[in-house]
Order: structure tokens, then C-alpha cells, then sequence
């Protein structure tokens, strides 16, 4: 079960965040051209490695997804950078895959750099890159603790052996709530449509969670055979919470943020989020997969094109796939760690976070996850365009 759950999660056209509410039409537009193939153009040519003579590095991820001190520092970034003598300026630059694609595109097409020597995107959009060529093949000999990557993420058929990407974090979406405002908790989506709670809702801007979660709650097996029917009836639901006032706002990062000013006291979120914002603010906020279940997604590094330090990459890449380092990782985001050996090393940190079912699920928590299958082309931009219409108009 386990083994099968996760392959289909690198199967899964799956965003890890969105942040495009309040963006406005032109963010719409952008988000929906992202979903171009390119055409049949020629593919690029991958940049000439400068690694043995720069030693420096660019890193492009998600907001809360490295471990990070009190004083704003990445610690295993630092250890990095003292025992390997090279220089990274990590930056928190993909809010969305679409968007964080929509930016870069052009500039990928002419094999140029885009300011990133590696990236974190998810699944979909990894394979995305891939059949475009806008990725360079990975050296496996500046990676030997590839050996530590989870079996059943090692082959993916979007990326049979690895050749081009490696997986960065997982987690799940599900619902959380204030303890405090509701010391019942919640248990299923459909809780967060209570009359109490009205105006006090928040949903992900990212359409395969929230309307992955709300299909789920209307019975259907979103990593089955649906189609425009059970789509639609999710839609219709959205849309009547939307424009009753049940759902206050509808968005990506910044949805903690409503949390903390208690804006929202209930919404759809992201697993590890909530780990983080109650070291933050307090442990006000409770983290759950709903009843009916919860979604399952992967991201994963890349090296662009158009990157000169892709031996620099490599290196930390391999540095990131040391069990102590992924268990040091994951004790602070709380993600699912891809690293084999990572468990053993958190047991010595702390035994009760090997246990924690957020980064070292069992078979009973994965049974629970449940993956957005792919969607065609067609799919994707009627399905994207619906909700956004929704998303614009909240």
C-alpha cells in the first residue's frame, strides 16, 4: 500500500501552494497560459558547468520548507556552506508552480539562465520541464547518497531512475482549526460549513487540495474515474460557500497569516504549515486529515537548463540526502522526508518524532491520502479556469 501510494503520488499532477488570490485578472491569465505545452520547438542546450571555479549556488524553493533558527538562519544551509566552501543565496521564490513557470518559460525556451541553479517544484510540473528539455540530466557520481532515496520514489514514470530530478519534501493537505475557538475540533470538510463558523473560513487557492478535499467529502475517488460531472458538483459547492459568506478568503501562503489575526479560525491546509505556525505564534492551531480523506503531494529538485552550477547542485543535493541532515530538515517543516535511514536518525533527536505521522507516515496514515489523478490538457485549463472564476470572484 505504502509503495503504491507514493508512485502514484510522482504520477499525481498534484501543487504543493498557491498565491495568486487578490492578484487579480492578470494573475488568472498568467496562471492559465502557464498550462501551454510550448509546441514542437527545438530543445535547449544545457549550459557549460562553471562549478570548479564558482562556488557559489542558487536556490529557489517554497516559504517554511528548510530548517530555519530564531535569528532567520538556515542551519544545515550553513553547515553546508562551511564543509563544502561554496556560497548559497537560497531564496523563497516559488509561490505557485504555474506562476513560478509563467516567469521563467521564456527564458527556459532559450536555455538562459533564470536566476536559479536548482528548484523545487511539484510532480506535474517537474514532468512538465522534463518533456521540454528545460532540465539538465543529473551526474549520479556527485550524488552517492542517492542510495538513501526511498525505493518506491525511484522510479517515477515521469523520470525513470532520476535522471533529471530528486525529491525534495512531501505532505499531505487536509483541515485545521483554532483549538481555542473550537475546542471540538472538526472532523470532516463538510465541518467547515457550519453556520458558526460563517465568515471565519479559509480555502487554498490551490484547486486540486481544496477541491481534491471537497471532492473527496462528496464521495468520489479523486485518483479514479470521475470527469466533468463530479467536478462540477464540487464547483457548485464552492461557489454557494463562497457567496453565502461561509469562506472568507481564498488563498496560498498567506492564508497563516489569517490564522494568526483570527480572521480565519478554520480552513484547508497544508500539513506542515501548522506545525510551523504554532512554533511561531503559539499551539493555538490543530492539524487533521478529514474523514473522508486527504490529498498527497511530492516536490522535487531540479537544475534549469540555462544553470552554470549544476555540479554545485549536485553537491547539495547530496548533502541534503544524509539521513541526519533530512531528519534535521524534517523535525523543523514537518514534510515527509524521501530519505531511507532519516527516521533512525530523528529517533536519536527525539524519539517521539520518528513517530510523528506528518513526516514518517505508516500504512494507516498513507491509507488515508488519496492522490488528484492526472488531468489532460483540456481537463486542466477547464477545471483551472472554473475554479479561478471563483477565486477572482471571492
Amino acid at each position: 500500500m505504502i509503495r503504491s501510494l507514493i508512485m502514484q503520488a510522482q504520477r499525481a499532477q498534484l501543487n504543493r501552494r498557491a498565491l495568486l488570490a487578490g492578484a487579480g485578472a492578470g494573475a488568472s491569465a498568467l496562471a492559465l497560459a502557464a498550462c501551454s505545452t510550448g509546441g514542437g520547438q527545438a530543445k535547449p542546450t544545457p549550459a557549460a558547468d562553471k562549478s570548479s571555479t564558482d562556488k557559489t549556488l542558487n536556490w529557489a524553493n517554497w516559504a517554511a520548507y528548510i530548517d530555519e533558527d530564531d535569528a532567520g538562519d538556515y542551519p544545515t544551509l550553513q553547515a553546508f556552506e562551511e564543509e563544502t566552501g561554496i556560497s548559497v543565496n537560497y531564496e523563497v521564490a516559488v509561490d505557485d508552480n504555474n506562476t513560478y513557470y509563467g516567469k521563467v518559460k521564456d527564458q527556459l525556451a532559450l536555455g538562459q539562465d533564470i536566476g536559479a541553479d536548482t528548484v523545487c517544484l511539484t510532480d506535474w510540473m517537474v514532468s512538465r520541464w522534463i518533456r521540454f528539455g528545460y532540465t539538465q540530466e543529473l551526474n549520479h557520481d556527485n550524488i552517492p547518497n542517492i542510495a538513501n532515496l526511498a525505493p518506491a520514489l525511484q522510479n517515477p514514470d515521469f523520470d525513470p531512475g532520476r535522471t533529471f530530478s530528486l525529491p525534495w519534501q512531501g505532505g499531505f493537505a487536509g483541515i485545521c482549526w483554532n483549538k481555542e475557538a473550537i475546542p471540538g475540533g472538526l472532523a470532516s470538510v463538510d465541518d467547515l460549513w457550519n453556520p458558526e463558523l460563517k465568515g471565519r473560513v479559509g480555502v487554498l487557492s490551490e484547486m486540486r487540495d481544496t477541491m481534491g478535499l471537497i471532492m473527496l467529502q462528496n464521495g468520489v475517488d479523486i485518483a479514479g474515474d470521475w470527469g466533468d460531472d463530479e467536478f462540477a458538483e464540487a464547483i457548485d459547492l464552492l461557489r454557494k460557500q463562497v457567496e453565502d459568506g461561509q469562506v472568507r478568503n481564498i488563498k496560498g501562503n498567506s492564508y497563516l497569516e489569517d490564522l494568526k489575526s483570527e480572521d480565519t479560525l478554520a480552513a484547508i491546509c497544508w500539513s506542515g504549515d501548522i506545525t510551523v505556525i504554532n512554533a511561531e505564534a503559539g499551539d493555538k492551531w490543530e492539524f487533521a486529515i478529514p474523514e473522508a480523506g486527504g490529498t498527497l503531494w511530492n516536490d522535487n529538485f531540479l537544475v534549469p537548463i540555462g544553470s552554470t552550477r549544476k555540479t554545485n547542485a549536485e553537491t547539495l543535493m547530496n548533502y541534503y540526502y544524509e539521513p541526519e541532515v533530512a531528519a534535521e530538515v524534517a523535525a523543523w517543516v514537518n514534510y515527509i522526508t524521501p530519505v531511507v535511514g532519516a527516521k533512525e536518525a530523528a529517533a536519536a533527536i527525539d524519539p517521539a518524532l520518528a513517530e510523528n505521522q506528518l513526516i514518517f507516515p505508516d500504512e494507516q496514515t498513507l491509507s488515508t491520502a488519496h492522490i488528484f489523478r492526472a488531468l489532460s490538457g483540456a481537463e486542466e485549463q477547464k477545471y483551472q479556469a472554473d475554479f479561478q472564476s471563483i477565486l477572482l470572484g471571492a
